[in-house]
């Protein structure tokens, strides 16, 4: 790694862009995200102040995270078997670092590309050239750039001390999202920015309209017009003993003539509620989240719950997995072992139905000899037991042609 001390907010804003016009890195490295039409400043930082993106973001990140990630050897006679003498197995499946496990990689970098659409992560080698351990960079802080003389792409990181750190190609693993030039993904959030700022607007106008409680529940009425000492000492004692939730219930008392009259909400504002319910799901959309995973029970029943958890896996949690799993692949192996040895998360787990499905299932691979009894134990997680081993098959059956014995 090549480290060079710069003034970041001088020499960068100097060559990068203009100071009366920043580009959004950095704006997103001074914390001003940009701005929506609600007025709301967005970027993926405050973005997660949305519950909704949170949750989302946590599904991802924790159910990826989750999944066992082991290293095959490819066999001779066709199949697969665990390869826990690989360098990359214990990396991978359980310590990525001597500080964090490879939960904790997996899920900060998966959280990474859900908001910023890339996840970064220096490759660290002992002497021989064998990777040893992989830690996460911080992706609003990485990019790529090409080399204008050799032509080769390298990225460049900036360190929490402020040093601008150079890597090569081969130093980094770099999983892009959604983009359309293949070396750099895009960000969710910055891609549906103004879904994501009507979400925060309605948070905070929800939360303005209970903590003025005071201000939406009547009007006050006087005759005539009150002094300028009458007006300023009426406001500080409403908003002293009546603004706010807490406050909303007290007996009023009024001097002056003064009449107050209670309104109800009105339609206008009471639409709100609709508005977050619908946000709610256009931000499950942007991420492809199931509603009902992230606390929208509406249209969820017990039939298409299970459906959707499927669909879940297949459609959302599948195409991320193939992109982890094939950029690890081009990355962490090299050409000769990309013949021998793979990476593949097990998801066996995440498509298992209800008992009844599951077993019956079971019953339909034992009896037509595609697995046998202790690989059935094993998905269930219980132990192998002696003669359970042998495959069956139905004796009524053989193939097309062939006449069955007498």
């Amino acid at each position: 790694m090549i480290s060079i001390r710069i003034p970041l907010l001088s020499k960068w804003l100097e060559k990068r862009s203009h100071p009366s016009n920043p580009e959004k890195w950095l704006t997103d490295l001074l914390g001003i995200g940009q701005t929506t039409y609600t007025g709301v400043a967005v970027n993926e930082k405050t973005a997660m102040q949305t519950t909704a993106v949170y949750a989302c973001v946590r599904i991802l990140a924790e159910t990826i995270a989750s999944l066992p990630f082991p290293v095959y050897r490819r066999l001779s006679g066709g199949g697969k078997a665990r390869a826990p003498d690989h360098p990359l197995y214990s990396i991978l499946h359980d310590v990525a670092n001597e500080e964090m496990t490879s939960f904790t990689l997996r899920e900060t970098m998966m959280g990474h590309i859900a908001l910023w659409g890339n996840a970064y992560a220096e490759i660290e080698r002992n002497g021989a050239g064998d990777i040893v351990a992989l830690w996460p960079l911080l992706p609003d802080r990485t990019w790529p750039e090409r080399n204008k003389n050799t032509k080769k792409l390298e990225y460049k990181t900036v360190l929490p001390d402020g040093t601008l750190a150079l890597l090569s190609k081969e130093q980094v693993l770099h999983i892009p999202g959604l983009g359309f030039d293949g070396l750099v993904g895009y960000s969710p959030i910055a891609m549906t920015r103004q879904a994501i700022g009507l979400a925060q607007a309605t948070e905070e106008f929800g939360g303005r309209f209970f903590g003025d409680g005071a201000h939406p529940g009547g009007i006050v009425e006087y005759p005539g017009t009150l002094s300028d000492v009458a007006y300023e000492r009426y406001k500080k004692d409403a908003q002293e003993n009546y603004g706010g939730l807490g406050k909303s219930h007290r007996l009023m008392v009024l001097e002056n003539g003064l009449k107050y009259t209670q309104v109800g909400i009105p339609p206008e504002d009471a639409q709100f509620l609709e508005t977050r319910k619908f946000q709610l799901n256009e931000i499950a959309r942007i991420f492809r989240i199931p509603p009902h995973m992230i606390g929208d029970l509406e249209r969820a029943t017990f039939s298409n719950v299970e459906q959707q958890s499927i669909d879940f896996v297949v459609h959302t949690i599948r195409p991320w997995l193939v992109r982890l799993e094939q950029s690890i692949q081009f990355k962490l192996f090299t050409p000769t072992e990309r013949r021998l040895f793979f990476a593949e998360f097990v998801v066996d787990g995440l498509l298992r139905g209800d008992v009844k499905t599951r077993f019956e299932a079971y019953g339909i691979a034992i009896d037509k000899g595609w697995m046998n009894r202790n690989e059935v134990r094993e998905k269930e997680n219980l132990n192998p037991q002696d003669g359970l081993d042998e495959f069956l098959v139905p004796l009524n059956m053989a193939p097309v042609g062939q006449t069955q014995p007498e």
